[in-house]
């Protein structure tokens, strides 16, 4: 008797030792929330190495001609009339851009992945060709495709920039937004989503718009944003080409001006751009979230 009631007891003290279920759960959510040394390291680094340089470049726009610290740089930037214009040029091709390019590529990828899945590779090494061919290259020929080609066509496509650089910054753009695109649709079930679409009587674009593209939207809001940057950005085509962008504009302002009014110009226009894609993404947060609300 005495031995089990020793094996009781020693049972009994173990039983008590045992913490309880919510307490370790607790104090593994505590853990969780409590951030690691290595991590906090790597986000102060990081910030030092994106945030130092704007600093340091904000500070540098804030030197005027004089040599005094002031917002003079920033008044003349509001002034300046052609900047705001080819601020709206530029923002027009983006739009225009990022349309025609989920328009093509998306339907694009559906029907490989659906009909063609062998030739996922040979589309893969097509999108990838504006990245091998560099952007220098590609506006020597299209100015020479222009100088050669007939007063109709330099009319209808080279006149304006909106005609003239829209069609090429599609294709700049191939590599970016097919392979954020591809991503998203190999995420679902995509042969599931078709066939249950097709059997309750929906048509194919009714399939494409109302079934596929709300399951691929963060996919295709990546593809708009890096289209919207890189329109945004490119200087090398529209320089050769002769047409004025915001970017081309940036630099004109820069020589007419001095340094300090084009690094404020910089500084500005990626404000402007982070505001411009962060508005799209809560724009589109807030939508998915309405869908989701009635959908329950």
């Amino acid at each position: 008797m005495s031995a089990t009631g020793g094996n009781l007891g020693l049972a009994a003290r173990g039983l008590g030792a045992i913490e309880p279920a919510p307490d370790r759960k607790k104090r593994r959510a505590s853990r969780r929330r409590r951030p690691r040394l290595w991590r906090v390291t790597i986000f102060v680094l990081a910030a030092i190495y994106f945030i130092g340089p704007q600093l340091a470049a904000f500070k540098f726009s804030l030197v005027l001609s004089s040599g005094k610290y002031g917002l003079g740089n920033y008044g003349q930037i509001v002034q300046n009339s052609a900047l705001r214009d080819a601020l709206f040029t530029s923002l027009e091709i983006s739009a225009i851009t990022a349309v025609v390019v989920v328009v093509l590529v998306l339907p694009t990828v559906v029907w490989i992945r659906l009909r063609a899945p062998k030739l996922t590779l040979l589309l893969e090494g097509i999108t990838i060709l504006p990245i091998v061919i560099p952007p220098v290259v590609l506006a020597a020929g299209l100015e020479q495709l222009e100088g050669h080609s007939p007063q109709w066509l330099v009319s209808l496509v080279f006149n304006h920039a909106l005609t003239g650089l829209t069609p090429f910054y599609v294709i700049l753009a191939l590599p970016f937004s097919y392979r954020a695109i591809d991503t998203g649709v190999r995420a679902i079930d995509l042969r599931t989503l078709v066939d249950a679409s097709r059997s309750l009587g929906s048509s194919s674009f009714s399939t494409l718009t109302r079934v596929i593209l709300p399951n691929v939207q963060t996919a295709v809001l990546g593809a708009v944003f890096l289209t919207v940057a890189l329109c945004l950005g490119e200087v090398v085509i529209a320089n050769i080409l002769l047409y004025v962008t915001f970017p081309v504009e940036i630099i004109q302002v820069g020589q007419e001006t001095g340094p300090g009014v084009q690094v404020a110009v910089s500084i500005l226009s990626l404000l402007f751009v982070f505001g411009l894609l962060f508005a799209l993404s809560f724009l589109a947060g807030r939508k998915r979230g309405a869908t989701s609300t009635r959908l329950i």
